[in-house]
Formats: structure tokens, C-alpha cells, sequence
């Protein structure tokens, strides 16, 4: 098992599929463009036609701020709430439609994105049922102006799409005699890692690939150090094995991961690490190297660390299922709008 035979950090060519480009910066005037189809953004637009309201009477949303309004909340108000409580709602949801549709068309004039054929949508907005009609809405849109793309909902749960694409970053062959891999997806508010079962038998495309265990933990709540955050990860990496132990799963010697920023070759972050706790773009500090230190083994192998850009790994768990075309993208509406564009490539059986 040498690192030949391994997809690099943040590789271009993976096993199934082609990263032609990801964590396009957008810019223009006004900053970046990828900023107003953010969860951020949708908020603004709600305390926007709030305010608005409250200059000539009552807020039909009450007195909670919005930044407190989570993402259930919104939700069973556009589903209970009274008239114009849904009806603010429906009006925030068609203004970022119509950003995301305007960000989309940005995204689709990039030379890498020509003849995208359909976008799917994740990060934390799409799980709920007001993100869920912004993308509808957006794909509308597109639609109604000849633009020839489908945008639809990334169909896993945000929480376990982050996990479930860490195995499309593993060769085919390691999946041989193993039943699970070890994942992680780190981002600027939560860790999560997560035991994925391979399910190889029910669909050899990875297509029935499953999270059986996952655990979370909300970082930005602790603050923690960047050394105290890996050792962190590493600690809810190491009860994963024992739990892969107990259910007498047999762990490939593999971690897949995903992290916000550009990934080096080298598996070093370039930039786009500002959310993280401490400093992970520093020349001293490489993640699959600590990573490999805490886990130096598993069931008796060397361990194997990939790290690739955390919209890319989200996107990948939609890989089985994009077959019907050639090229397609994801974007990842969170604190920021993480994004990426796919090309599939033959087929890859395991052996």
C-alpha cells in the first residue's frame, strides 16, 4: 500500500469521478458573490422585511430575534403560523431564490462549470423545508430562462453527506475484505466523524453506504485551541474503531475527510481555514500528519489519511446517483457558499 496507489489531497482525479474545480472565490464590487446565498443572507432578509414591518405596526414573526430563529422554527411558521407570518417567510424565500439563481448563473459562466447539467444543493439551509423550497424555486427560475440546468436537494442529510462522500476519496481495491471506513467532516461551527458501513453487497456502486455511528461536537461552543481540536478529533476518531470493534465491523485502514479551504498536495490548507479554531494554515501544521500520529494503526495496518475541500466531499456522496449525466456540481449553503464541479469517469469496481 504506498501513496501511489492513493488519491492525494486534495486530488483532481479521484477513483469515480473528476474534480474540475471547487472552492471558486467569486468577487465583484460588492464583495463575494457566493456571500448572498448563505444562510447569513437569508437571515438578513428576514430581519430586513421585519424591520420594514415594525415601522408600520406588528411583527407577524413576534418578538424573538431572528438570529435566535432556527432553522424549526422558521419552519413550523411557514407550515403553522398565521398568514403573514408564512406569507414574510414565502417573500424572504422567493428574494434568495432569485440571489441563488443570480449566483448560480455566475457559477455557470466559469469555464470549468460550461455544460454543468445539474447542481445539487447541501449544507445546513437545505435541511429544512424553507431551504428545500429556495432551491426549487431557484431551479425554477433557471429554468424559466432557458438555462439548462436542474437544481435539487442533496438527498442525504446534511450531517451525514459530509461523511458518506469520504468514500468515494478511497481506491477501490482497499475496499476488499473490509466492511467500513472511518470519516470526518470538520467545519467552522461542529466536528462530526462518523462510522460509515460500506454495503457492499446490496450495491457494489457505493450506493447503500450508510452511517451507523456518528458523533458531534460543537466547537465554536468550547473555543478550543487548534492543538486541543485535533486531539479532540482524534479521541472521537478512537472510539469509532472500538465501536467498529464491538460490532465486529471490519475497518479499512482509511480516513476520509473533509475540511473547509483549498487543500494542498501535501495535505496542508491553503486558505479558507479562517472559521476553524486556531490556525490550520500554517506551514507547521498538517492535519492528516497528526492524524496518522493519534492512529498510527488500524486493526493492524498503517493508516491512510485523504483530505479534500469539505463541499467536494459532501458533493461526492451524490456520486452514485449522478450517473444519468456527465457533468455536475454541488453547492454548499452554510456560513459561506461552498461549491464544486464533477465530471463522472468510468465506472470502478471493487475488487
Amino acid at each position: 500500500m504506498t501513496s501511489q496507489t492513493l488519491p492525494g489531497h486534495g486530488a483532481e482525479t479521484l477513483p469515480a469521478a473528476t474534480v474540475d474545480t471547487y472552492n471558486a472565490e467569486l468577487r465583484d464590487a460588492e464583495g463575494f458573490i457566493g456571500d448572498r446565498a448563505s444562510r447569513r443572507a437569508f437571515m438578513a432578509l428576514v430581519d430586513d422585511a421585519r424591520d420594514r414591518l415594525r415601522e408600520h405596526g406588528d411583527d407577524p414573526l413576534g418578538d424573538k430575534p431572528t438570529d435566535r430563529l432556527a432553522k424549526r422554527d422558521l419552519d413550523r411558521l411557514l407550515r403553522e403560523g398565521d398568514a403573514e407570518a408564512a406569507a414574510l417567510l414565502h417573500g424572504a424565500v422567493e428574494e434568495f431564490a432569485q440571489e441563488l439563481a443570480g449566483v448560480t448563473r455566475r457559477f455557470l459562466r466559469l469555464k470549468a462549470w460550461k455544460g454543468t447539467e445539474r447542481i445539487v444543493v447541501g449544507g445546513g439551509l437545505r435541511d429544512s423545508r424553507i431551504g428545500e423550497l429556495a432551491i426549487g424555486r431557484a431551479s425554477l427560475l433557471l429554468k424559466a430562462e432557458g438555462v439548462a440546468v436542474t437544481l435539487q436537494p442533496i438527498r442525504h442529510h446534511p450531517d451525514e453527506a459530509g461523511l458518506l462522500g469520504a468514500v468515494q476519496l478511497a481506491p477501490t481495491w482497499m475496499f476488499g475484505g473490509h466492511d467500513a471506513i472511518l470519516a470526518a467532516d470538520i467545519g467552522g461551527t461542529n466536528m462530526r466523524v462518523g462510522l460509515v458501513k460500506l454495503n457492499l453487497g446490496k450495491a457494489a456502486d457505493l450506493a447503500k453506504a450508510e452511517v451507523v455511528e456518528r458523533e458531534l461536537w460543537r466547537h465554536a461552543d468550547d473555543k478550543p485551541t487548534r492543538e486541543a481540536a485535533v486531539e479532540r478529533l482524534g479521541a472521537m476518531l478512537r472510539e469509532l474503531v472500538a465501536k467498529a470493534a464491538k460490532q465486529k465491523l471490519k475497518l479499512a485502514p482509511f480516513i476520509g475527510v473533509g475540511c473547509p479551504g483549498l487543500v494542498e498536495a501535501d495535505g496542508a490548507i491553503r486558505r479558507g481555514g479562517q472559521n476553524l479554531p486556531g490556525n490550520w494554515e500554517s506551514s507547521r501544521f498538517n492535519l492528516p500528519h497528526s492524524l496518522r500520529e493519534m492512529l498510527p494503526e488500524i486493526r493492524g495496518h498503517e493508516t491512510m489519511v485523504v483530505l479534500h475541500n469539505d463541499a467536494v466531499v459532501q458533493g461526492l456522496s451524490e456520486l452514485p446517483f449522478q450517473q444519468d449525466v456527465a457533468h455536475w456540481g454541488v453547492l454548499t449553503i452554510g456560513t459561506g457558499l461552498g461549491n464544486a464541479r464533477f465530471s463522472n469517469r468510468a465506472k470502478a469496481k471493487p475488487e
